[in-house]
């Protein structure tokens, strides 16, 4: 099996050390020094907790590296939870459950695209999800990708090849409804046009 290599970020170096030492003899790893950084499928980011620096440091490493994030942290609150999600972690690890095991496994998984957290912080998350869905997407009539049932018809229809004047018959609609409906869209998603709209949604698996 090829090793997964895997970058230690953290300002602390009591921290790094002591990490450095649990997966340097890790057979499935292969650590990288911070100068090779670049070069890492999933970066491991220590902190202590998902505050504002750490959230900024998590946004620009998701912006400036193709890696993956794992972040081990001491305490984090159903805020951080979220905020660590939005800002492109994909596996959690708490520090005093950070075993040699455990940070293998959220390191390979994440490696090969998959996720983990602690089975608590997960139905933390969860809940959250389903509570904003309720109390804020559900009302709107929105779904978690920002889009409205008719939004992602008329997308599906222009996937199909359809042009504005088909959609508005097909679906009873205004050409001008079927404008605004795409221009909605592509503004509020910030999309360049009705092609990277439906790019979009087949990307996220709306159609």
């Amino acid at each position: 099996m090829e090793r997964v290599a895997v970058c230690i970020h953290t300002d602390d170096p009591i921290s790094r050390s002591g990490v450095l030492s649990q997966l340097r003899t890790c057979p499935e790893l292969r650590v990288l020094p911070p100068e090779e950084q670049d070069r890492a499928e999933v970066l491991l980011v220590i902190a202590d907790t998902v505050d504002d620096p750490t959230a900024a440091l998590l946004r620009r490493l998701r912006r400036t590296t193709p890696a993956q994030l794992v972040l081990v942290v001491s305490r984090v609150d159903d805020a951080g939870l979220t905020t660590a999600v939005e800002c492109g972690v994909v596996a959690l690890e708490r520090r005093n459950e950070a075993t040699p095991a455990n940070l293998v496994r959220a390191i390979v998984s994440a490696a090969r695209g998959g996720g983990s957290m602690p089975p608590d912080l997960l139905g933390r998350l969860l809940e959250q999800m389903g509570r904003l869905q309720r109390r804020t997407l559900d009302p709107r009539g929105l779904a978690f990708s920002g889009l409205q049932p008719r939004e992602i018809e008329v997308l599906r229809l222009v996937a199909e090849g359809f042009g504005t004047r088909e959609i508005a018959e097909h679906l009873a609609y205004s050409e001008r409804t079927v404008k605004n409906v795409l221009y909605d869209v592509t503004n509020r998603l910030q999309l360049r046009n009705r092609s990277h709209a439906v790019a979009y949604a087949i990307r996220e698996g709306l159609i």
